[in-house]
């Protein structure tokens, strides 16, 4: 097998492929990949290279067993996962901190409270000259529009969304159903998409992220929750996420996915709330938040 690297900022494993040539054909050095803008650099073959830059327990690292540990009460429980490495102690200590600040967390949609408005917006800039789409009402069977409807009512209960009337930016829904056998509601923002400046904020470097890890003894990884409906549209620019459903049209008041820039306004406000963290205690991408410590 030959080894290649990639110059994607989001993937730089080392990528290993069967060699398919015969042994007397010469080995192509740089790999143009047709979809992207990729390119494979060859490294060497994987006996002579693997063994020096990737270690054998790889797997085992990246995926280290895990176990459920209660922070709530029997009758209101607040299930987190732990790394099965903490010893007794460790794990002791770990509890008793999060089941005094576990009010910190969000456990369900009415304990978001959201970003403030003097923190963070989602502005949803259009050039000038590209006029409104509406998108027409895709068909759908009887019962996706009943599976719709429920899912309507549950944004609609979090004040994710709201009704509204002549829209001049219409969007249709996706509907994709989750292993539960609910739907969850996407909603196709090409057209809208199409007509937004790209918003230049940088993301930061996976490679960067991953490098600042390094001698650091415990991490402690947090997902925000439904992080981009914590932040609110402008209310000047909520009609232009508008999307029609069998039941009427209805628009985001919070970021929904989808969007264009909205990885941009998440990592600004990400940014600005941990700016004095960053690089020291805490790492950050998008809605992935990482606190690393010198010792366990």
């Amino acid at each position: 097998p030959l080894v290649y690297e990639t110059n994607n900022r989001s993937a730089s494993i080392p990528l290993i492929f069967p060699e398919i040539v015969g042994d007397d054909s010469p080995t192509i050095n740089t790999v143009h990949c047709a979809d992207d803008d990729s390119v494979l650099t060859y490294l060497g073959a994987e006996d002579s290279y693997l063994p020096k830059t990737i270690p054998s327990d790889t797997s085992t690292l990246l995926n280290e067993a895990t176990i459920d540990l209660n922070i709530g009460t029997s009758e209101d429980p607040r299930i987190i996962k732990v790394g099965q490495s903490l010893n007794p102690q460790e794990l002791g200590d770990f509890t008793a901190f999060l089941s005094k600040h576990r009010q910190a967390f969000a456990w369900s949609y009415e304990d978001m409270l959201g970003l403030d408005p003097d923190i963070v917006v989602h502005n949803i800039v259009t050039l000038p000259n590209i006029k409104p789409v509406k998108q027409k009402l895709r068909k759908m069977h009887p019962r996706v529009a009943l599976l719709v409807k429920e899912e309507l009512q549950r944004l609609l209960s979090a004040s994710f969304i709201q009704p509204i009337d002549y829209p001049q930016w219409v969007s249709n829904v996706v509907p994709v159903t989750k292993a539960t056998g609910k739907i969850r509601i996407c909603t196709d923002f090409r057209d809208l998409n199409l007509a937004c400046p790209k918003d230049d904020f940088p993301l930061p470097n996976i490679d960067q992220l991953v490098d600042l890890t390094a001698g650091h003894e415990m991490l402690s990884l947090m997902d925000g929750f439904s992080g981009y409906n914590q932040i609110l549209i402008a209310p000047e620019d909520q009609h232009k996420n508008s999307f029609i459903t069998p039941w009427g049209t209805f628009c985001y008041r919070v970021m929904p996915f989808g969007l264009k820039n909205a990885g941009a306004t998440y990592q600004r406000a990400m940014t600005y709330i941990f700016h004095d963290l960053l690089h020291k205690t805490v790492e950050d991408y998008v809605d992935n938040l990482l606190g690393k410590s010198k010792r366990r």
